[in-house]
């Protein structure tokens, strides 16, 4: 009777063990996932800042029809479950346009998921005219996007925009007469990487 007893007791014990060490992992990830360290900027109005960390995987010139209605560069960063995933304004200025997508969890990668995943757009003219957008893009595992941007409000360059969780995407629609600073395959940081310069 005691050792059936005792027996019991010890799985019971390394059942908690094996509980708690997997409680303390995934808190770590999340802790770390969910990280959002400070990253100060000097404002230039001449430069475009990465609006997120990961690493660029499209530049290519296409027409954005859903506001800006005009040929644009496109440039595209991929986060992955690894990279922090807040997302920040690249340019200051006014925001003219902000509306969120209901759609597809495609892997963000393909080239499609800008179009058919689930997306929130917001579009920001600087003080110069000159209008850019950036689209916030669900992945396969992010179902969840978050955005601080409201039309009307003033975006200053380097502030969050919002957030998304897990892996996703960040696409940054610009001039076509931007000189684009980065390659394909670069890794990127938000705040810290110039994308372009105005000309």
């Amino acid at each position: 009777m005691y050792i059936i007893v005792a027996e019991v007791t010890g799985c019971n014990s390394l059942f908690t063990s094996i509980s708690g060490i997997i409680g303390i992992i995934l808190l770590g990830l999340t802790t770390l996932f969910f990280r959002n360290p400070p990253r100060k900027i000097k404002p230039d109005a001449d430069i475009a800042f990465a609006p997120a960390d990961g690493r660029i995987i499209a530049i290519e010139e296409v027409y954005e029809s859903e506001f800006l209605s005009r040929k644009c560069i496109k440039v595209s960063i991929f986060m992955s479950i690894y990279n922090i995933h807040v997302n920040r304004y690249p340019v200051s200025g006014k925001i003219t346009y902000t509306k969120y997508h209901p759609g597809k969890y495609l892997v963000a990668r393909h080239p499609k998921s800008s179009e058919l995943n689930e997306h929130q757009s917001t579009a920001i003219k600087k003080l110069d005219g000159v209008e850019i957008m950036i689209k916030q893009i669900a992945g396969t595992v992010a179902r969840r996007l978050i955005c601080y941007a409201k039309v009307g409000d003033e975006a200053t360059q380097g502030d969050d925009i919002g957030f998304i969780r897990f892996g996703s995407r960040v696409d940054l629609f610009l001039p076509l007469q931007a000189e684009i600073c980065v390659k394909i395959n670069e890794h990127v940081k938000g705040n810290q990487t110039l994308m372009a310069r105005f000309q």
